[in-house]
């Protein structure tokens, strides 16, 4: 992932703060701050498919979030302080959680369509829609996943010995 071109020469990168059944990020977020790179997480919005990309300050910020019900590290809905990053410059590159993916570029999420939702507020950002990478096991590699019209496919999928 570090090596990737696409990440080398991005500056304002989204990435997810990764479940024990997820590819673990944490590294990724590490470099992101070591290379002097902006890092934007989601927080999602319960009983909605709303979510925003809210700015880290530094990889130890991560501590001060708070735990949602689903087990996910997020900026509390009162955190109005961080910089959302459509209302800003824009993302350059999102790294994608998933539950299965095909080489077609489709992915299978948790149902809330909440990434889809946030890439079509993307594409009306004068910026334009990021480069999205999804991070995977091979394991999680099927020969088709189902989609919808709403489903936004993915530019590229990173999984071990791809």
């Amino acid at each position: 992932v570090i090596d990737h071109p696409k990440y080398q020469e991005s500056k304002r990168i989204a990435i997810f703060l990764s479940m024990p059944d997820e590819v673990q990020t944490e590294e990724i977020i590490n470099d992101i701050f070591k290379q002097g790179k902006e890092c934007f997480i989601p927080r999602y919005k319960p009983q909605s498919n709303h979510m925003d990309m809210l700015k880290l300050s530094s990889a130890e910020d991560i501590s001060s979030l708070a735990l949602t019900s689903w087990n996910i590290l997020q900026p509390s809905d009162d955190d109005s302080a961080r910089e959302e990053a459509l209302a800003g410059g824009g993302l350059d590159l999102i790294f994608m959680p998933g539950l299965g993916f095909d080489k077609k570029g489709n992915r299978l999420g948790r149902g809330k369509g909440y990434y889809d939702t946030y890439l079509e507020r993307c594409m009306k950002h004068p910026r334009g829609k990021p480069y999205t990478i999804a991070l995977a096991f091979r394991e999680q590699i099927c020969e088709s996943v189902p989609v919808t019209e709403n489903d936004v496919p993915i530019d590229e999928i990173l999984y071990e010995d791809c």
